[in-house]
């Protein structure tokens, strides 16, 4: 067993033009004075991170983590979950996605893909350099457009899907199993790997790698109607990343899991900061724990109701309070040790 980590904060949702939320520097002041002491890089914000830099010094990122060391926080890991989702994207999305790549490739589907790779090996360098051993990211999807299977879906297309998307990750792979990191891919509907199944399929396609590893992130389970305390028992030996986001499926007779086209504060299924959802958090950190989770829990902040800055604050608070010091010791140790004679004895066989 061990202690998880944390609370870190995912500062994706939180970057922003007005202070304390435009610089580094500044926001990581504000997440340490909420009591957290982790945060998570969305290595796609320049003013998060020179990724460029990141990837090629180690003295860059030394000094990068003792300054955010300076404040009491580490890097928990860091982030490319735009740049993973512009690795595959089916045509469908393609201007929607533009939007996630440098103004270069945009329009250019080949460039951006390519581009989107490159981002993502600078990111398994740089976490090498910062010792992090996981990258949170995102697969990309080419087969989701297709999940639900009406029209009937052409034999072999699946197939084709995942092997497409495997030899867009395998080059990256290997760069970070050279780098010694692991590619946690957060389960995630609109990505192809967006269930324990289809993440197997993923990972089967690029030849049982073993950096091909999950961001386990409850929320998305739930909205699933996943039971995602048994995806823990199932796939702890390849959970290396986790995102503490809450939310509720709240039954209905009028929508359900695909939700209507209705926006989040009307689904049934929607996001919730941590606490106001359905999410049962102490058999999750309880798992996680009892499997001995090597890293952190970072609370993802995404709620159709509640302020953020709220949000922000109370997570601190419920991350601290759901996080299982683990025992040292068996609690019924003061009964006596091991003594093979008296065993023997107490079984009759002395």
């Amino acid at each position: 067993m061990k202690t998880i980590k944390g609370p870190g904060l995912f500062l994706a949702q939180y970057m922003g033009d007005q202070a304390p939320f435009n610089t580094l520097d500044t926001i990581a002041g504000w997440a340490a004075s909420l009591g957290y002491c982790g945060v998570q890089i969305p290595t796609w914000d320049a003013r998060c991170m020179d990724l460029k830099q990141a990837a090629q010094s180690k003295a860059w990122c030394d000094d990068y983590a003792g300054k955010l060391a300076a404040k009491g926080l580490a890097v928990t890991e860091l982030s490319t979950h735009l740049q993973g989702q512009l690795v595959a994207v089916h045509p469908a999305y393609d201007e929607l996605c533009d939007g996630f790549a440098a103004p270069e490739v945009r329009g250019n589907p080949k460039a951006r893909a390519a581009w989107a790779a490159e981002q993502v090996k600078l990111c398994l360098r740089a976490s090498r350099n910062l010792g992090c051993t996981a990258m949170a990211t995102f697969s990309g999807a080419l087969a989701w457009p297709y999940f639900y299977s009406w029209p009937p879906r052409p034999a072999g297309l699946v197939e084709e899907a995942f092997a497409e998307l495997a030899r867009r990750w395998k080059p990256i792979l290997e760069v970070a199993e050279e780098c010694g990191v692991d590619c946690a891919f957060e389960v995630h509907p609109g990505e192809d790997t967006h269930d324990g199944v289809s993440w197997e399929r993923f990972r089967d396609a690029c030849g049982q790698h073993p950096r091909v590893k999950i961001l386990y992130d409850p929320s998305h389970l739930v909205l699933q109607h996943i039971d995602y305390l048994e995806f823990i028992d199932i796939y702890h030996e390849h959970i290396r990343a986790f995102h503490v986001k809450d939310a509720e499926l709240v039954r209905d007779g009028r929508s359900g899991v695909y939700g209507g086209y209705q926006g989040w504060a009307d689904k049934p299924g929607r996001f919730r900061s941590l606490g106001d959802g359905k999410t049962d958090f102490s058999g999750i950190f309880t798992r996680l724990a009892k499997h001995g989770y090597p890293g952190w829990a970072v609370v993802e902040w995404e709620c159709a109701y509640k302020d953020p800055l709220v949000g922000a604050a109370e997570g601190a608070t419920f991350v601290k309070r759901h996080i299982i010091k683990v025992t040292e010791r068996s609690f019924d140790d003061f009964a006596g040790g091991a003594d093979a004679r008296l065993n023997r004895r107490v079984l009759g066989l002395d």
